[in-house]
């Protein structure tokens, strides 16, 4: 069994949500709403030595129609900081719809929700079984 957090990355807030491969499942965790960046990693820093996952997923927006817009180069920058800083796999995870899926929900737990269903998604359409 290995731990998996998932990542619903913003320029404001990052979600973050956390499961296994055992029973892939996806629970929503945490919002990063840290001023800063260096903010932001020191919090992953300790969620990462907290959970000690073997790989972390990124959810990666593109347009509805598949090509790639700022937000997506962003949120690749971000895959690669987690694996150049931490030294934790990384994959990423088609985010188109996930705020979708959860938008008549209220407040920040939103970030963290739309985590969840990317890391749920990486578990139902990536995992090995």
């Amino acid at each position: 069994m290995e731990t998996v957090l998932g990542f619903d990355f913003g320029l404001k807030r990052i979600g973050v949500a956390v499961g296994n491969t055992l029973l892939k499942q996806a629970q929503p965790l945490i919002v990063i709403s840290e001023p800063t960046n260096e903010a932001k990693f020191a919090t992953i820093a300790t969620l990462i030595k907290e959970w000690q996952p073997k790989t972390c997923v990124v959810g990666l927006p593109s347009h509805p129609d598949g090509t790639e817009h700022e937000m997506t180069v962003r949120c690749r920058r971000f895959a690669n900081q987690l694996n150049g800083r931490f030294g934790v796999a990384t994959a990423l995870v088609d985010e188109r719809y996930s705020s979708a899926v959860i938008s008549q929900q209220r407040g920040q737990l939103i970030d963290a929700e739309a985590a969840a269903i990317i890391l749920q998604q990486y578990f139902n359409d990536y995992a090995e079984s």
